[in-house]
């Protein structure tokens, strides 16, 4: 887990670079979750969304007054991943999920995440060491490692949209930004050494991965990983489910 050294372009926050073991079976949704599957979930129990979240609009990022996963600033249909939506949004999300089904949902550990979206490979993404903008969605006005710039769609697009990886997992390269339910260290010292989440560190920041449609190649990598204080909500910022599976 982690990226190598000579990765280009390697954050600190990446490394130390140590093998995990991943002792029980999970699933991870093959899809970020969907506007159609959050709106379900809110009409359902009636939760409360704050009609405010980060969004970026006329050049400024900043958070504004009547943005929500409703409304996050750009146009989007009801296949498009869920954004502005906080760890405290997400949790309450896959508890709903549970209820429901019966089944264990949750929001996966940072090492389940990694694991599942480098789907055995070890270059910087599933794909190969390069990125281009016909692969994932992301700033493409910035390249990474010597690549060629693209287009900069400057919002989401359908979470289906891009092929997915060798084990069915679309988009663990941008688009939106996926919480795990780890809190925040800025090293993997004294990381778990298994797939559990690290529960001691910065708990007021969680984990977020896969990049996103307004940030550079470099952060879609798959061992990109940086943080935000749970309660923020962004409209760049969404979810995937996890689930442990009963042996």
């Amino acid at each position: 887990m982690g990226s190598p050294e000579r990765e280009p372009e390697r954050y600190p926050q990446e490394g130390p670079q140590h093998r995990v073991t991943i002792d029980r079976p999970f699933a991870l949704g093959k899809l970020k979750v969907t506007r159609e599957q959050f709106e379900a979930f809110v009409r359902e129990t009636n939760y409360s969304i704050a009609d405010r979240c980060y969004t970026v609009e006329n050049g400024r990022a900043e958070e504004r007054v009547g943005r929500s996963f409703r409304n996050p600033g750009f146009a989007q249909q009801n296949d498009h991943p869920a954004v502005c939506v906080n760890w405290d949004d997400a949790k309450a999300y896959v508890a709903w999920l549970t209820k429901k089904t019966g089944k264990n949902y949750r929001l996966p550990s940072e090492s389940e995440w990694e694991y599942a979206a480098r789907a055995g490979t070890t270059s910087p993404f599933w794909w190969g060491t390069s990125i281009t903008t016909d692969r994932a969605n992301y700033d493409g006005s910035t390249v990474y490692d010597g690549g060629n710039k693209g287009e900069n769609r400057q919002k989401t697009v359908a979470a289906a949209d891009f092929n997915p990886n060798a084990w069915g997992l679309y988009q663990v390269h941008g688009n939106a930004f996926e919480w795990v339910e780890d809190c925040w260290n800025d090293s993997y010292t004294n990381a778990p050494p298994d797939e559990s989440a690290a529960l001691a560190g910065n708990c007021t920041r969680h984990i977020r991965r896969a990049g996103a449609w307004n940030y550079p190649a470099a952060t879609l990598r798959s061992a990109y990983r940086d943080s935000r204080p749970g309660s923020t909500r962004a409209s760049n910022l969404g979810l995937r489910i996890g689930r442990t599976v009963n042996q």
